[in-house]
Order: C-alpha cells, then sequence, then structure tokens
C-alpha cells in the first residue's frame, strides 16, 4: 500500500511538471507580445547584426525570464504540494500577476526610458499617480479589463495543457523549442560579448532594453582570460567620443514664401515671479515641464540664439555679433530686441528699435507691462534666461505658453534652450540644409537629446539624464524630480546623442 501511494504520488508529481514545461512555454509565446512593447519604444537597429542580436535577445532573454518564473515559483509547489486543481489555479494567478507587472514596466520604459526598480520607485509611482489622478476610472476600467482577459487566458492555457499533456509530449516539438530557446540565450550573449569587445554599438545600445538584462561583457569575460587589451579598449572609446574642434550650424537657411504659420513671440526675462507667473496664468498660459537651460548666461544666450555648446573655448563665444542665420532671413520676418528697461549687457547688438514682424525674440523683464502688445501674437512663450540650480550647469528653467502644439508634446518629454532656434525657424517656414544640434518641439528627433557645458556632456533620454564628466567620474539622474538613480553610465544613450555632432559635421 505504501509502494502503490509512493507510485502515485511520483505519477501526480511527474504530470504536473510536464504540465508546468507546457504552461511555462505558452507564457512565453504571451511574454514575446508583451516585450514587444519595449522594441517597439526604441528606435530600431541599423545593421543587420544589430537586428540578429534583437531577435536573439528578444527571443532568449524573454524564454529565460519565463523558465525562472516557473522554476521559482510553479515548480517548488509542485514539489511540495502536488495537488493539480490548487496548483494549476495558484498559477494562472501568479502568471496573470507576472504578466501585469511586466505591461506595467513596458509602460513605464516607454515613457521613461528606464524599468521599475529601487532606484525608480518614486518616478514609476508618480507616473502610475498621474494616470489615476487624470482619468480614475478609465484607468480602473483598464486595469480590471487587463487583468480579468489575462486570467481568463491563463485559465484556460492551464486547462488545456493538463488535458493535452500527453498529446503534446508526443508531439516531438519539445526538443526542437529548448533549442530554439537556449540557443537563442547563449548566442545572445556571445554575440554581445563580440560586440563590446569590438564597439558594435548598434548592439551595445539593446542592453537595457528589456528588464533584468545584465548580458556578459568584455570586461567580465575576455578580459578574465586575457583576449583583450582592456587600456586599449578605454582609448578606442574615447576616440569614439571625441568631439570636433568646431561645432558650426551655421548654413543657407531657405524661407518659404508663405514664410510660416501662426505669429510667434519668446519672451525671454531673467527671472519670473510668483506675481508674474499668476498674471501669466490669468492670461491662459501653461507651465511647460522638463525645460533646462545652462546656468551662466553667456552659455544660455549661445545656446538660445547661436544654437551651439559651451565648449570651454573663447572662440565659440561670439556673443558681441549677432547670429549669422539672422542676415538670411527676408526682411521684417524675424527680428530680436529688447525692451528698454531691460539691458542685457552680453549682447551689446542688441538693439530697442526693432521694427514689428511676424516672428520675434524680445529680453523683458516686466513682460506684464506690456502685455496689450504681445497678446498680437498667436502663439507666446515666456521663459527664464537661465537655468536655476546649484548642483547642476544645465539647470531646470521655467517656461509658460500658450502655443497648443506644445502642450501635446509627449509626457516626460525634456525640452532645452537649444531646442528654441530651430522650433522657431521652422515655425517661421525656414529650413537649413544642415541639422540643429538642439530640435524643432513640433518634430523632434529619436535620438537623445544632448548638451556639452564645459568638461561635461550632457544627454537626455525621456526622463533620464546623465551626466559624464571630463575625469571619467558620471551621475544618473530622474530630469524631472532630479533624484539621483542607481543606473550604470549608458554608454550607448552617450554615443546616441553624440549622432547630432555627427550630422552636423557632415
Amino acid at each position: 500500500m505504501v509502494l502503490e501511494n509512493n507510485l502515485s504520488l511520483v505519477k501526480k508529481v511527474n504530470r504536473l511538471l510536464n504540465w508546468g514545461h507546457w504552461f511555462s512555454f505558452f507564457n512565453i509565446l504571451l511574454a514575446l507580445v508583451v516585450t514587444s512593447a519595449y522594441w517597439l519604444s526604441e528606435p530600431g537597429p541599423v545593421s543587420a547584426l544589430g537586428w540578429l542580436y534583437l531577435l536573439l535577445n528578444w527571443i532568449g532573454h524573454t524564454a529565460f525570464l519565463c523558465f525562472m518564473f516557473f522554476i521559482l515559483t510553479v515548480f517548488p509547489v509542485s514539489l511540495i504540494f502536488p495537488y493539480q486543481r490548487h496548483v494549476r489555479g495558484m498559477a494562472a494567478i501568479l502568471a496573470t500577476t507576472a504578466l501585469v507587472i511586466l505591461i506595467f514596466d513596458a509602460y513605464v520604459y516607454a515613457s521613461l526610458g528606464y524599468h521599475i526598480g529601487s532606484a525608480s520607485f518614486e518616478q514609476a509611482a508618480e507616473l502610475l499617480r498621474q494616470q489615476i489622478v487624470t482619468n480614475l476610472r478609465n484607468f480602473v476600467l483598464i486595469v480590471l479589463a487587463v487583468g480579468a482577459i489575462l486570467l481568463a487566458v491563463e485559465l484556460t492555457i492551464s486547462n488545456y495543457c493538463w488535458k493535452k499533456v500527453e498529446r503534446l509530449k508526443q508531439s516531438g516539438v519539445a526538443a526542437p523549442l529548448f533549442g530554439i530557446f537556449i540557443g537563442s540565450f547563449m548566442l545572445s550573449h556571445l554575440l554581445h560579448i563580440y560586440a563590446d569587445a569590438n564597439l558594435k554599438y548598434d548592439v551595445t545600445r539593446q542592453d537595457n532594453v528589456l528588464p533584468l538584462s545584465y548580458p556578459a561583457t568584455a570586461k567580465t569575460f575576455l578580459a578574465r582570460y586575457q583576449l583583450v587589451d582592456l587600456n586599449s579598449r578605454a582609448q578606442r572609446q574615447l576616440d569614439k567620443l571625441s568631439l570636433p574642434g568646431q561645432l558650426d550650424t551655421g548654413s543657407a537657411l531657405q524661407c518659404s514664401a508663405e514664410q510660416g504659420k501662426a505669429t510667434t513671440l519668446l519672451l525671454i526675462s531673467e527671472q519670473l515671479t510668483t506675481a508674474q507667473q499668476r498674471i501669466l496664468s490669468q492670461q491662459g498660459l501653461k507651465p511647460l515641464e522638463q525645460h533646462f537651460a545652462p546656468r551662466t548666461a553667456n552659455e544660455a544666450m549661445l545656446n538660445l540664439l547661436y544654437g551651439k555648446f559651451w565648449l570651454d573655448d573663447s572662440s565659440q563665444l561670439p556673443l558681441d555679433a549677432p547670429p549669422g542665420w539672422l542676415a538670411q532671413l527676408p526682411p521684417a520676418l524675424l527680428s530680436i530686441s529688447r525692451d528698454n528697461n531691460t539691458p542685457v549687457v552680453n549682447l551689446p547688438w542688441l538693439t530697442t528699435t526693432a521694427a514689428a514682424t511676424k516672428y520675434a525674440i524680445i529680453f523683458d523683464n516686466a513682460p506684464e507691462q506690456r502685455w496689450l502688445q504681445y497678446k498680437q501674437y498667436s502663439n507666446i512663450v515666456v521663459m527664464t534666461a537661465s537655468g536655476r540650480h546649484n548642483q547642476f550647469n544645465l539647470a531646470p528653467a521655467q517656461v509658460w505658453s500658450n502655443w497648443t502644439a506644445l502642450r501635446q508634446l509627449q509626457q516626460h518629454q525634456v525640452t532645452q534652450h537649444l531646442d528654441w532656434l530651430p522650433t522657431l525657424l521652422a515655425q517661421a517656414g525656414c529650413n537649413s540644409h544642415a541639422s540643429w544640434l538642439g530640435d524643432n518641439l513640433l518634430k523632434p528627433q529619436p535620438l537623445p537629446k544632448l548638451n556639452i557645458s564645459g568638461q561635461e556632456i550632457i544627454s537626455f533620454k525621456k526622463d533620464k539624464m546623465v551626466i559624464l564628466r571630463a575625469d571619467g567620474s558620471y551621475g544618473v539622474w530622474s530630469a524631472g524630480t532630479l533624484v539621483p538613480l542607481q543606473d550604470k553610465l549608458d554608454l550607448p544613450m552617450l554615443t546616441d546623442a553624440l549622432k547630432r555632432i555627427e550630422q552636423i559635421s557632415h
């Protein structure tokens, strides 16, 4: 009797384990659908090697996550508590919960640029809070609907695998499927090792796309077996990040005959007091979040009016002469001037006698006093001249606007002073043969944003801000909250951002 009971128990456990393997397989297929959202939120690779790695990493790492989930949850329960109805129901609930968390992580990654974790918990919670506050009813309905659908699918998969487990075993597809999953996982890591050693950034830039992804690197693998000279590798990385001596965005501008769309005004003030902000709000202007500008006045004007970086070189500070692009514009199209009571000492060429134009940049420390004059413009942007934060060279600055198109910017989209010149010129119907260092905010590039302030390279990708200093140190922060994130240096992100310089250089 004891032997029969033991054999019966062994059969139950064996069938549960067989069922669990097939249950995991179908969940891998579901997880592949969910994890495709991570790749859709990123620009695609540009090389065949990059696409091959994407496919192998997507299949291999997703299968690895699902298999580890089975090993850590369903497998031990099947051994300790081998009652099939309870195990199957519990597995369906656990799998549904895991997929809901995965979907939320994909949403956080698409919005902020990083995954849920201890370092980003506050930002993820704030993102969730905003969705609840803005539309609680739809949020609850969507969560309940997604959860119910996933639970129904998981229960169906669980029931199907239990009833068809013997037929699935005899189908002969288990070994090929296992080979595909384990082969993809191993090949993706081997391919990453090669790419990391040879600085194939189209591969390494995909390092952190999938959650819990820690691919092998040349530092930990090749160096262990003395297959690569890390000193030489580091030098090649520095060469890749080297900057051209001169960055010049001045190329011929072409303006259409219709000369743009709605009239637009940029108002620059030294600062905006609480009373001034209250007046702007009463006039229908709303703040534009996460705007960054240099702290120093000279550097801020170099970004804003000349579209250039501060490269710690006096030749890069031509503030004593008007920007070259201004002379290329048709007459009476765009002007740069200041109010009589607003001195701008670092721009000696600035006058107070500019004629009325359809597009204008005006320095005025008290814009509320001349608001009736400024209201003639359809689109109005009021901003502070420079950023204010002692910790950062590129710091948060205030921006208020009634420009409807700007309010439709993707949430958590960082803007900076470098963006206003290409945006205003594009609004005026003027295009340049070369690219600007900043973005036309109405048609932004997919590349991470870039700024260079003296000895620092600053890059933004959604909510993530990375600062790389000349001494090799770096920091990663949330751009929205300025909270430090415990992330490693995202070299692929910096490399993608530096492609902006390559576009201008070419």
